[in-house]
């Protein structure tokens, strides 16, 4: 698949140097890191780049997606075999293992609400017990805090879409990442209305 061919989200181009800066924060030099929903892949191949010791495993439920992301994390030797994970699926595969964090980016946005909990579950099973780490990139609406006019229009345009879709609250995010045992340990403000989340094990 040439690069030309390759899917391309204008967003996901916008938004990776603002998330590596994060993941770079947060991340020690040397990680293994699985993906979930990678997309177009161009996190992965730019976040793998970046940092040669990450272990990446992209994953993404859409099958279609998969040629995609392995065309463009070619050459990455530090970029493992795309896999499909739906995470609704109970349990996630146990062949994934441990993992030092888990990457998700504008999914619980595009997907019914049930793939919050599970998310936050399968994060709960196959961290790693001292230290991982969940990050959540993607427009959140936050109680007592004025929600830009874009993100309204664009919460509006997902659920005429999908009634299913929608904005997540984060407060209700939050309660569902308690009931994993994971608690929000940061929450940077991110260019264009989004949000990075950062869980960790509760206590």
């Amino acid at each position: 698949m040439s690069s030309e061919a390759l899917p391309f989200s204008p967003a996901a181009d916008r938004n990776k140097e603002p998330v590596l800066s994060v993941l770079r924060q947060w991340l020690p030099p040397s990680a293994t890191v699985l993906e979930i929903a990678s997309g177009t892949g161009q996190h992965a191949a730019h976040f793998a780049a970046a940092q040669p010791a990450w272990r990446w495993q992209p994953t993404d439920a859409d099958e279609s997606s998969l040629p995609g992301i392995a065309a463009r994390c070619a050459g990455l030797a530090n970029v493992l075999p795309v896999l499909r994970l739906d995470v609704l699926a109970s349990p996630w595969p146990a062949a994934l293992g441990p993992f030092d964090a888990i990457y998700c980016a504008n999914m619980l946005h595009i997907s019914p609400w049930a793939t919050c909990a599970a998310l936050m579950q399968g994060a709960s099973r196959h961290l790693v017990e001292s230290g991982g780490l969940l990050i959540v990139y993607g427009p959140f609406i936050v109680d007592g805090e004025p929600t830009a006019d874009s993100n309204l229009a664009f919460d509006a345009s997902l659920r005429a879409r999908d009634p299913s879709w929608g904005l997540r609250r984060l407060a209700e995010v939050e309660a569902e990442a308690h009931r994993a045992g994971l608690a929000l340990q940061r929450r940077f403000d991110m260019p264009a209305n989004n949000l990075t989340l950062v869980f960790g094990r509760a206590g």
